[in-house]
């Protein structure tokens, strides 16, 4: 059975899936979604997904939206990244986390600060995103002071979640160097049978810097 990603390099969402179906070791291809181009707002697109927004998982009948949903059906087919016992809760509990306060701005924050013409890029609203970034990587630098994972003794959704954003080398405000307990713990995943960057695991919109 075939699994597709449609998928593109630039996007943290899509590579919290990507990383996932990586490291589980699923046999699965990336379909490219030429965001930039506005592929994601064509009638066409809206078929595939009605959110509009990319990943989306196909495979079989099912077609997949949302990274975190994403990511617990390839914990319900493998067994791996959910947790155990009660820490599935607060693996569930570090995801939504994630995609309320890290993520969302994160992504924000980035789109805005690289990928939209310079002359467009609202330096007062990027200035207010990365201010409240500073709050999430607080929370989760304080979280991993003693700790390899967010949750347990191995990796697990909590962490492929987290991680979408903060390996991406494109400025947005957020200091590696800065975050002691993040940056070990990035270095953790980047250890990982498997671990890829996203541009190398997911085909690019857009060409790399020079």
């Amino acid at each position: 059975m075939t699994i597709r990603l449609h998928c593109f390099g630039e996007s943290g969402n899509s590579y919290k899936a990507a990383l996932a179906l990586e490291l589980a070791g699923l046999e699965w291809e990336p379909v490219f979604v030429d965001f930039f181009a506005g592929a994601a707002r064509r009638p066409e697109w809206r078929a595939t997904n009605v959110m509009g927004e990319a990943p989306v998982l196909e495979t079989g009948g099912l077609r997949l939206s949302q990274s975190g949903a994403i990511q617990q059906w390839i914990t319900d087919r493998t067994g791996r990244f959910g947790g155990t016992g009660d820490d599935r809760y607060e693996v569930l509990r570090w995801v939504l986390w994630d995609n309320h306060k890290l993520s969302s701005a994160a992504g924000m924050t980035r789109f805005l600060a690289n990928f939209l013409p310079e002359e467009k890029r609202p330096q007062e609203v990027i200035a207010f995103t990365q201010g409240r970034l500073v709050a999430a990587y607080k929370t989760l630098d304080t979280h991993l002071q003693g700790r390899d994972w967010i949750v347990g003794d191995a990796v697990t959704n909590a962490d492929l979640s987290c991680c979408g954003y903060l390996f991406y080398d494109e400025p947005f405000g957020f200091d590696r160097a800065a975050h002691a307990n993040i940056d070990r713990w990035l270095t953790n995943i980047a250890g990982l049978p498997g671990w890829q960057h996203p541009y190398d695991l997911m085909p690019r919109a857009l060409p790399a810097a020079s």
